[in-house]
């Protein structure tokens, strides 16, 4: 059974999401069975790869709010994180651009590494500030999950994979999504957000059980 989940690694509720899933799936009896992918999507396509403006600022203007107010937002969701065992630390967060980042994982996924890319890149982000729009910084992060930089920086200085990712979130779009996260169940199941795991388990039992019904004893 394939989960796709459309994301972005800038997005707060997508790192906590995906915690919160991950957490269902070890409480899932077919686990193993699930094939579970992320797909792209940027929440700010337009965004600076190089910002130097801090999530505060960018949050403050984008919805009237003094920076302080700003600042009083991200606590909940900081306290959210926590609860899932995550550490946000917003002080450190910039504005970014993350359409490098998506065509990092794509790269990643042929060796078999996005998923740890893609983990990778939450915690540098959400918890020691990396800006994911800088290439360099995307490639040594490569590195740490063994993938090879200068193979990352070459990629990421060419114009690979920017077909799969707008493909990705084009895709997304024709299906409605319009924020995310949002799970997608063999395309006939959708959750939308960070969902408790009590929610997740609900919809991958009722998915299963309609792709595997059971045998009545006759």
């Amino acid at each position: 059974m394939k989960v796709e989940i459309w994301s972005d690694y800038v997005c707060p509720f997508c790192y906590i999401g995906k915690r919160k899933f991950e957490q269902t799936l070890e409480k899932f009896a077919h686990k193993d069975q699930i094939e579970t992918v992320f797909r792209s999507f940027e929440l700010d396509p337009g965004a600076d790869p190089n910002s130097n403006v801090s999530t505060y600022s960018m949050l403050a203007a984008k919805y009237g709010k003094s920076v302080e107010q700003a600042k009083a937002t991200t606590l909940n969701v900081t306290e959210q994180a926590a609860a899932v065992g995550l550490i946000f630390n917003f002080d450190g967060t910039v504005a970014t651009n993350t359409f490098d980042a998506h065509r990092a994982v794509h790269f990643a996924s042929e060796y078999d590494k996005d998923k740890a890319l893609s983990e990778r890149l939450f915690k540098a982000y959400f918890t020691e500030g990396i800006n994911l729009g800088n290439r360099t910084r995307l490639a040594e992060l490569a590195a740490e999950v063994g993938l090879n930089a200068a193979e990352m920086a070459d990629v990421l200085a060419s114009d690979k994979y920017e077909d799969a990712v707008r493909s990705e979130e084009e895709e997304g779009s024709r299906l409605g999504i319009r924020g995310v996260p949002f799970y997608v169940i063999d395309r006939k199941y959708a959750v939308s957000g960070a969902q408790s795991p009590e929610v997740f388990l609900e919809t991958l039992t009722k998915a299963w059980e309609e792709k595997n019904p059971a045998i009545p004893f006759v």
